[in-house]
């Protein structure tokens, strides 16, 4: 018997995925049972790249990817590139540039035996995150799709792609997620107040200057 059906079995609602029987038998436990239920008869999870999640997806330059080996065993790494390196292709696909590194080949390994994966997005600046669960897999070679995934100004070298196919995402709550800026967004308002420090003290000095005559 296989210890996960509904790994393999037709989903009734996208977040069946995660939420197995166990998952659900856990809920049910801690009570909120009936308040997903009631929440998978309404709306529920997309299981498709929405405005809403293309333009969350447009602005990050940084992600983790999750994959298993075919025993199971997790493996969790960090992607990251210029904004926008995640890049849409349709509403159920998503591909990235996956650039040369340190040779382990976890991740690539992983996809070739097991294509179940997530993405975990974060917007430290703005307090969301977005988890997408799907199957991903190793493309090499297309160069009509490197070209289109790559940046011509990113100084690093495309070893492969990952195309990504979306079964669910959800976007969950905010709390206790840090606040966080990127240096290049807050570089330009420090840069506005030194100048606007360094011209005051030069004020003072000359207004010093004049008043010792």
């Amino acid at each position: 018997m296989n210890a996960h059906p509904t790994w393999i079995s037709p989903l009734v609602s996208p977040s069946d995925i995660a939420f197995t029987p166990a998952v659900k038998s856990r809920q049910e436990e801690m009570g909120s049972r009936a308040g997903y239920a009631k929440f998978e008869s309404t709306r529920g999870w997309e299981s498709r790249v929405t405005p809403v999640l293309a333009d969350f997806i447009a602005a990050q330059t940084s992600m983790y990817i999750a994959t298993a080996n075919a025993q199971g065993q997790p493996y969790m790494q960090h992607r990251g590139g210029p904004r926008g390196f995640l890049h849409v292709l349709d509403e159920q696909t998503l591909a990235f540039a996956d650039f040369t590194g340190n040779k382990q080949y976890i991740t690539a390994g992983n996809l070739d035996e097991n294509p179940k994966a997530q993405l975990f997005l974060m917007d430290y600046a703005n307090a969301q995150r977005v988890k997408i669960w799907g199957e991903a897999k190793v493309v090499t070679g297309d160069h009509e799709l490197i070209a289109r995934v790559s940046s011509p100004d990113y100084a690093a070298r495309v070893e492969r792609v990952i195309v990504f196919t979306i079964k669910a995402w959800d976007a969950n709550c905010p709390k206790h997620i840090p606040k966080m800026l990127k240096l290049e967004d807050v570089m330009p308002a420090i840069q506005e107040r030194d100048e606007k420090i360094a011209a005051l003290e030069a004020r003072i000095k000359a207004l010093e200057k004049s008043l010792q005559g």
